[in-house]
Order: structure tokens, then sequence, then C-alpha cells
């Protein structure tokens, strides 16, 4: 007779979760965006979404960060319990911190071969601001510079999304415990962390001594580029979407037209709105409304415009992403389904694309550097880029599948 398990049975595994097409869709367009917006001397860089309005893909990226997010982790939460969960979480957060320090140091030995070759025709680490690397200063001494680096405690500007995203992850197991005893305390919790990496409104308020950061260098007062406090608004956004915290808005004709308008209200007062319009006005007001388009602290007006155009391309999508699908056996539809199986994938393998992207980017600007940046050239340099995401893509999904494991 055998005895009476002490523990409780855990749920059986419901039947695999489809995946929105939208999710990896939107994910895969954003890491093709941010290699243009990276590569230096791109004059793609001046067309790209975010010249056209106060948010860019960086919230695209932060956004389906957090519907992945929920689908990775949230579930976990729900079958095996907090800690478990948390240790997964802690996992993945160590897995990022690895692909930071890789790329750093990656990126770093390619800019010294880059300059030493005698090609090119800058000091490309330089050009990274890597000063403190090579350079000793009374501001900063070379041999702690890499452990300043390794504790998070000197983040060069470049290097700075991986950094915001591990401290964003961080907060998932208290935002998850919270949501256990109120969903309320979960958005006062989020709106709160917020509010205090606003520094302007806090200076405005007399608070400024409650604004939470990091510094970027132990020598000065500079901060993370991407302060992960003011970034996590977004990220959670998409995560309370995926996880039903937040009901999925109505699809109407008001709705949209609100939308619509939001968005294009934006583009006056965008950069193509200054440049390429030349609304001088719109320059004054760009400066009155700084605190609120800061990029650092996620400024309210980005996340309003986000959500406006993230809800209008919801709309077009379609429910599951079906309007995204090829329709009929025509050529075109054939392209079509190839190209979308393609921004999927890259979707898909988010964190390999991107480390990749970023040293890529630097690549390509060398190359630019050399041949020149004639029209033709840098569409041919920008498309060779996209094939090697491509490439790592799908690299990264093949050993994911781990092809070596023998079925029985």
């Amino acid at each position: 007779m055998t005895s009476t398990p002490t523990t409780a049975p855990r749920p059986t595994p419901s039947a695999p979760r489809v995946r929105d097409l939208r999710l990896d869709f939107f994910r895969g367009i954003a890491m093709f965006i941010i290699l243009m917006a990276h590569t230096p001397g791109n004059f793609l860089t001046s067309w790209i979404p975010a010249r056209w309005g106060f948010s860019d893909a960086t919230e695209i990226f932060v956004f389906c960060s957090g519907m992945a997010s929920a689908i990775a982790f949230g579930r976990g939460y729900d079958t095996v319990g907090w800690r478990l969960a948390t240790a997964r979480v802690g996992f993945r957060v160590w897995q990022v911190y690895w692909a930071h320090v890789g790329l750093f140091f990656a990126t770093l030995a390619l800019t010294v071969a880059l300059t030493d070759s005698g090609l090119g025709v800058r000091n490309y680490w330089g050009q990274l601001n890597l000063w403190p690397v090579f350079v000793e200063s009374e501001l900063w001494e070379n041999p702690n510079i890499l452990l300043s680096f390794m504790t998070l405690r000197y983040v060069p500007n470049y290097f700075d999304i991986l950094p915001m995203y591990m401290i964003v992850l961080l907060l998932m197991p208290i935002i998850m415990a919270l949501a256990k005893v109120n969903k309320w305390l979960v958005a006062a919790f989020i709106l709160g962390v917020w509010t205090l990496a606003q520094r302007s409104l806090l200076e405005q308020l007399g608070l400024s001594q409650f604004y939470i950061g990091f510094p970027a260098e132990p020598w000065s007062d500079r901060p993370w580029f991407f302060n992960p406090f003011g970034w996590q608004l977004i990220f959670f956004t998409g995560f309370a979407f995926m996880r039903g915290w937040l009901p999925k808005p109505p699809v109407n004709k008001g709705l949209i037209l609100f939308a619509a308008f939001l968005v294009l209200a934006n583009i006056p007062l965008s950069n193509i709105g200054v440049r390429e319009f030349g609304f001088d006005w719109a320059k004054d007001i760009r400066i009155l409304i700084k605190p609120l388009i800061d990029k650092s602290s996620f400024g309210v007006l980005r996340y309003v415009h986000f959500l406006a155009l993230a809800y209008l391309c919801w709309v077009a999508a379609g429910d599951k992403g079906n309007n995204l699908l090829p329709r009929g056996k025509t050529a075109l539809a054939s392209v079509w389904a190839k190209c979308l199986a393609i921004i999927l994938k890259v979707g898909q393998q988010s964190l390999a694309v991107f480390v990749v992207s970023m040293f890529t980017a630097r690549i390509m600007g060398f190359v630019m550097d050399i041949i020149g940046r004639a029209t033709v050239t840098v569409l041919l340099v920008n498309l060779a880029g996209a094939a090697i995401l491509m490439a790592t893509a799908y690299g990264a999904g093949w050993f994911k599948s781990q092809p070596w494991k023998v079925v029985k």
C-alpha cells in the first residue's frame, strides 16, 4: 500500500497556447529598425517611425518584451508557484547579463580592430565614447573601470538597454506578489515607481530627494540613459494586457479616429515636422514639453503616442494577427508569406538578434566609411545587415530546437 503524497500535485498542463502573430511580427519589425537606427551615418535613420512621433522602436521592443514575458514567465507563477517562477526570472536575468557583457567586450574588440586597421576614417571606440576604458583621468582609474562595468556602475550609452531590461525583469516578482493581493496595488506600484523616475516633475514639486535612478558612471551624476523605473511602465502595460489584467480595447470607429488624431497631431511636433516641414514654432513647443517627451525617463507623451499607434496597428493586424496572413495563391501572396515567416522568426529570437544587430551596426558604419554613402551603397549595406539578422534568427532557432536530441 503506497503512502499519500504530502504535496499537492501540479496542475495538468493545458493545450499549447497559440502564439499571437502580432507579438512576433512587431517585435521583428522593431529589430530591423533598431539595426538601422544604430548604424552611424545611415540616412535611413532619418525616416524611421521614431522621426514621425514621440515614441520609437524602443517602445515596441519593451512593450512586446512585456507581453512575451507574460507568456514565458507569468504562467509559471500560476503553475509552479512564486518561488520557482522567480528563480526562472532570475535565470533569465543571468542570461541577459552575460549577453550584455559579451556584447560590450565583443564591440570593444571590434572597434579597436577597426581603428587600428588603418582603413577607417575615425577612432571607432572613441565614437562610442569609450575613453574611460583606454585613457586614465583624474576622474577615473583604468584598473577600476572594468569592475565598474561588470557591476553596472559604468553603463555606456550604447550598451544601456539590456541593463534596463534586467532591472525591469527583477521587478516582476514584486508585481506578481502584489497581484495576488489586489490588482489595484499593481497599478499603484507601477505608476508610483514611474512617477519617482520623473526627475523634472519631482523638482517642480520640490521632491527631488525622492528621485530613483542609477548613475551611469562612478565619477558623475549622469544617469542611465534608459531609466528602468520609468520604462517599466510600458513593459508592464504589455505584461498586463497579455495576462488579461487590462481588457482588450474595443474596436470602434470613434476610438480609431481618436487614436489616428493623436498620431497625426504628433507629426508637426516630430523630428520630421521640424526638419522637413520647417515648423519652427514646433521647436519652441518641443523645448516646453521636453520633460513630457524625455526618452531617458519615459515621458508621458511618449506613452500616449505609443498607445495610440499600437492601437491602430493592433486593429489593422486583426484578431490574433489574422490580417497579416497572406490571402490567396498569387505570386504576391507567396512573397509576403516568405517575408512574414522571416519577420516572425526574427521576432521570436529577439535577444540573440538584438545583440548581433548592435555589433553588426558598427561594422555597417565602418563599411560605409570605406565605400561611401551613395544611396545605392547604403541600401545594399542595410540589406546585408538585415540578412545577418535573419541568419542569426534562424541559427538561434535551430540551436534552441536541439536537433541533436534523439527522440525515442
